[in-house]
């Protein structure tokens, strides 16, 4: 992957911390960003689970197999299947809880 070049501007004190623990700063600092971009999209995906888009939402109301009987045929066909994976329900206040109605 192509690389781009950015400047930053740190405190000194974390400068030489980070120079202590690893000679490439440039890595160091790219695993740090890597990691903190992974906490920030789990922190993203919770806050949706804990509040759904409305759609969802209308979703999970009306029932996965209802809404894929919804989709046109040949489009339900190639993008679902109602009898694989886990069965869920929304509970308000709670968020998606395994299990049915």
């Amino acid at each position: 992957m192509p690389s781009a070049r950015v400047t930053v501007t740190l405190p000194a004190d974390v400068v030489e911390e980070i120079d202590r623990m690893q000679r490439n700063r440039s890595a160091f600092v790219l695993d740090a960003l890597r990691h903190e971009l992974r906490r920030r999209r789990r922190e993203q995906l919770r806050r949706s689970l804990r509040a759904p888009h409305r759609e969802s939402r209308a979703m999970a109301e009306t029932g996965f197999a209802a809404w894929a009987r919804g989709l046109p045929e040949e489009d339900a066909a190639a993008l679902v299947d109602p009898k694989a994976g886990t069965p869920v329900r929304w509970v308000p206040g709670k968020g998606w809880m395994e299990g049915g109605r």
